[in-house]
């Protein structure tokens, strides 16, 4: 009886996902640049430890970032002599590639999950694990992790992929039925981060399988995650690869 008149003091906990809460104080987010003071100096590219940054010249239209190189560090922000690169804590959604029409009617109603390790420091693997609470629950929509890749229809991989581990992440590739998709989650995964490919790293999943959903992060936000799946489940089972934007 204690946990039942507990539950009902505590009322329901789980989020909208229409319209997530912001984020904390200390989330940094991805840098923005102020156009009219950017000088083009290029002192926040120089500081970026992943090269997520490039300036051909002043204006922000000669400023470009590489949202799945990025690690939200705010090196760039600390570098700027100018002070206009704000990092900005919002969430704003554009966090999520998928290579296939987003329009049209969703073509599947669930969506089976593996989880998929490939050498990651584990901060992507904690916020997926909050995927399931009673905050998030994403079972509500759909979604369910299994144990096995026999019983799933996408892999969500995080990490650069160790030299280590590439054969095991072709072999759960293999061992996933067809129709299937791959989901790469965080910077890590997305682009190899501060892992460039080489001898102990493979530098990110696209080299090693064929992605079709990048949700960058370092690591990324359960609503990043969310509406990653949400727009996995809207491509599945027509998955249609093209380019990363």
């Amino acid at each position: 009886m204690k946990l039942f008149v507990k539950s009902l003091r505590t009322g329901v906990v789980t989020s909208k996902v229409s319209s997530p809460g912001g984020q904390p104080e200390w989330y940094r987010g991805y840098p923005e640049v102020d156009a009219a003071r950017c000088q083009g100096c290029g002192e926040c590219a120089v500081a970026c430890p992943t090269g997520a940054i490039t300036v051909a010249g002043p204006g922000a239209d000669q400023w470009r970032l590489s949202v799945t190189r990025c690690l939200g560090c705010g090196a760039c922000e600390e570098a700027c002599p100018a002070r206009n690169i704000r990092c900005r804590g919002d969430f704003a959604g554009r966090e999520v590639w998928a290579h296939a029409s987003q329009g049209g009617r969703r073509k599947a109603r669930s969506l089976h999950i593996r989880h998929l390790d490939g050498g990651s420091c584990n901060a992507c693997d904690w916020e997926m694990v909050a995927l399931t609470n009673p905050v998030y629950d994403v079972q509500r929509l759909g979604f369910d992790f299994v144990a096995s890749p026999r019983h799933a229809d996408a892999l969500m991989v995080t990490g650069a992929v160790t030299r280590n581990l590439e054969e095991a992440v072709v072999k759960t590739y293999e061992a996933t039925p067809v129709p299937k998709l791959v989901i790469a989650v965080g910077t890590c995964a997305c682009s190899g981060g501060l892992f460039t490919a080489g001898y102990a790293s493979a530098g990110g999943v696209k080299r090693v399988l064929p992605v079709d959903v990048y949700i960058p992060g370092c690591p990324p936000t359960p609503d990043a995650m969310i509406q990653g799946l949400c727009q996995a489940m809207a491509i599945y089972p027509n998955t249609s690869r093209k380019s990363l934007p």
